[in-house]
């Protein structure tokens, strides 16, 4: 296997996962104007819904964003599939609406089809971007630039964490929460506090997986659903992201010893749930790594002490990095060039 290096020798993946701290501390004084003028004006003219167009990494950050609006500002928010637009002509009624686009290159037609309906049928246009020269970024009536620099590995990890960083510090000015323009302001110390943990331990769990769930819920259940992705497009593995809630259905049958599970939590009032199913799982005999809380029977993967539970995903996606960066490479796989995958998908 031949690896693309950076220059001190560490994949391209793993080098862009590290840039984030700083990346995040770039956006968050960068937009910091932009964000507080773009609360008050959703503040004076509430949307009546929220709508988010995205693929791929993108689309999970979009996740969070749902669950972020609706769990701390009650705004209803429901994701459109670009298709809708480009493949079957619809045009979905957003008057009033926040139409919030997220993408790294912001050069997907089918997301650009989709953006330039919601903003002519009178939605509020906002990209979250990387690059600002874009389409997109052309298109929506405002811009929250990513900050994250050039991302040359096909996986997104910056990318996807400032797109974290960015969602949340929309919704802290957008609410005005003291306690999560706080949970902003520590931002770029929690990652970098994260970037320095060691979750080691998973990796045979994960390397020698023929399946996985990657289970979380509330806002956690957007980074199960990014892991779940990486780890299918870098270590090749059948990775499948999961509610908590959902898997105690169906899918419970499937996971043991060659169906281990991967979960992430944060202290807010789906910790209880979370904890238990781990706990259950573990006593069935089914392996479990738990990042976030602490179970009986669960490996426990360390995370960032006192973090807000609204951040805590975005901390812990920036200790996920390294770890399938490594199963990559443990199962013979180069993680900066999936076989089959580019870095911009054109998608229609």
């Amino acid at each position: 296997m031949s690896l693309v290096r950076a220059g001190s020798g560490e994949t391209l993946m793993l080098r862009e996962a590290r840039e984030a701290p700083e990346a995040v501390a770039r956006l968050i004084a960068a937009n910091e104007p932009a964000c507080r003028a773009l609360g008050a004006r959703l503040r004076a003219a509430a949307p009546p819904f929220a709508v988010t167009g995205a693929r791929g990494s993108s689309d999970n950050a979009a996740t969070f964003a749902k669950y972020l609006f609706e769990i701390r500002l009650g705004v209803v928010t429901a994701s459109v599939g670009p298709s809708v637009r480009s493949i079957y002509a619809a045009a979905p009624r957003m008057e009033g609406a926040l139409f919030l686009a997220i993408s790294q290159s912001g050069r997907s037609p089918d997301l650009l089809e989709l953006a330039e309906a919601a903003r002519a049928g009178g939605a509020l246009t906002v990209a979250l971007v990387n690059d600002t020269a874009s389409p997109l970024a052309a298109l929506c009536e405002t811009v929250l630039p990513l900050h994250a620099g050039a991302e040359q590995s096909v996986a997104a990890t910056k990318t996807f964490i400032a797109a974290l960083a960015a969602v949340l510090q929309l919704a802290a000015h957008w609410s005005g929460d003291a306690r999560l323009l706080a949970a902003v302001a520590r931002l770029p110390d929690d990652l970098a506090a994260a970037r320095a943990l060691d979750w080691s331990a998973a990796l045979p769990l994960i390397a020698k997986a023929a399946h996985l769930y990657v289970v979380g819920r509330g806002i956690g259940f957007g980074l199960a659903q990014e892991a779940a992705l990486k780890l299918k497009e870098t270590a090749g593995l059948h990775a499948e992201a999961v509610s908590a809630a959902e898997l105690m259905h169906g899918p419970l049958a499937l996971a043991g010893p060659e169906c281990p599970v991967l979960a992430f939590g944060q202290a807010d009032a789906a910790e209880r749930g979370l904890v238990e199913l781990a706990r259950r799982l573990g006593g069935r005999g089914v392996p479990v790594a738990l990042a976030g809380l602490t179970a009986p029977g669960a490996l426990a993967l360390p995370s960032v002490a006192g973090i807000d539970p609204h951040a805590a995903p975005i901390a812990l996606a920036q200790a996920f990095y390294p770890l399938a960066e490594a199963a990559a490479r443990a199962r013979r796989r180069d993680p900066d060039r999936p076989p089959h995958l580019s870095k911009v998908t054109e998608t229609r």
